[in-house]
């Protein structure tokens, strides 16, 4: 069984990274391309989600930094947890100001805590990142990112988390979306990720156990951002998300979102057979 030296890896808590980006037209372009037409149009400013285009964690790693799984190795920024297996486990996002195009940005992130837990697969330890991005000295947003390790699973299938037997409430607004491999090529392109879950279904079906391509994370949160803010008419100013149970592409997943009786909106992505993969509250003040 691995062994976490968790007081070693607590020595991560503090630590910064800073990264200057921009959103350009031609990002703008491809993230509206990619997504559309599942989008919340904006008269100005950036749209929903493309933040996560940004500045990402790898880009200054080279080929020879990366792991077998695409992943850059830890133990720079993030800490050396030594367990494979690295995805967003959810987060939660402050929009304060609507970040401009064509401007510097800036991102600031710093590592806030690091846990173990057990978890139905084994041995879990999850790295939280604090990012804040502003530009002109102005915060725009800040997002807290809680990025979970696991261990390899020997049997032939990664499990599956359950939805925890919810009932999936009537929508008041949903969106069908295919989710063919080029989609999660393209929305890795723009991201600038080479997990191998998202494109290598060899890899992915041999040796992380999944039956197919993996959608990503901030893909799903996108559509459900973009399809709050579509029902809002506006931003929230709130945005907190949390992976269920992984979302394997080729079929449509559905989005949807729920008003609730104190204004929030409960939102969820489902796959094919009804499996409630992610999880999100959306709120404007």
């Amino acid at each position: 069984m691995t062994h976490i030296n968790l007081d070693n890896l607590k020595t991560w808590v503090g630590r910064t990274q800073v990264a200057e980006a921009s959103i350009t037209r031609p990002m703008v372009a491809s993230y509206r391309s990619t997504l559309a037409p599942y989008l919340h149009e904006v008269e100005c400013g950036a749209l929903p989600g493309i933040h996560w285009c940004l500045a990402p964690d790898p880009a200054n790693a080279s080929m020879a930094d990366l792991g077998a799984d695409g992943h850059p190795k830890t133990g720079g920024f993030l800490p050396p947890v030594p367990l494979p297996r690295r995805m967003w486990a959810g987060g939660e996002i402050e929009f304060l100001e609507t970040l401009p195009v064509d401007e510097p940005i800036t991102r600031k992130s710093t590592i806030t805590d690091v846990q173990q837990k057990k978890g139905r697969s084994g041995l879990l330890c999850f790295v939280t990142v604090v990012h804040e991005l502003s530009s002109h000295g102005q915060t725009g947003i800040r997002e807290r990112q809680d990025i979970v390790y696991r261990d390899a699973v020997a049997s032939e299938r990664a499990p599956q988390a359950s939805d925890g037997g919810h009932p999936v409430l009537p929508a008041d607004l949903e969106w069908q979306i295919e989710t063919p491999p080029p989609l999660l090529f393209r929305y890795s392109a723009l991201t600038f990720n080479a997990h191998r879950i998202h494109y290598d279904l060899p890899y992915t079906q041999n040796e992380e156990g999944y039956s197919g391509l993996v959608v990503q994370g901030p893909l799903q949160a996108s559509f459900l951002l973009n399809l709050a803010s579509e029902y809002l008419g506006r931003v929230p100013d709130r945005f907190v998300y949390r992976g269920q149970s992984p979302l394997i592409a080729g079929k449509p997943l559905r989005a949807a979102v729920k008003r609730q009786a104190d204004g929030s909106l409960e939102c969820w992505t489902q796959d094919h057979e009804g499996r409630v993969n992610m999880k999100a509250t959306a709120q404007c003040q």
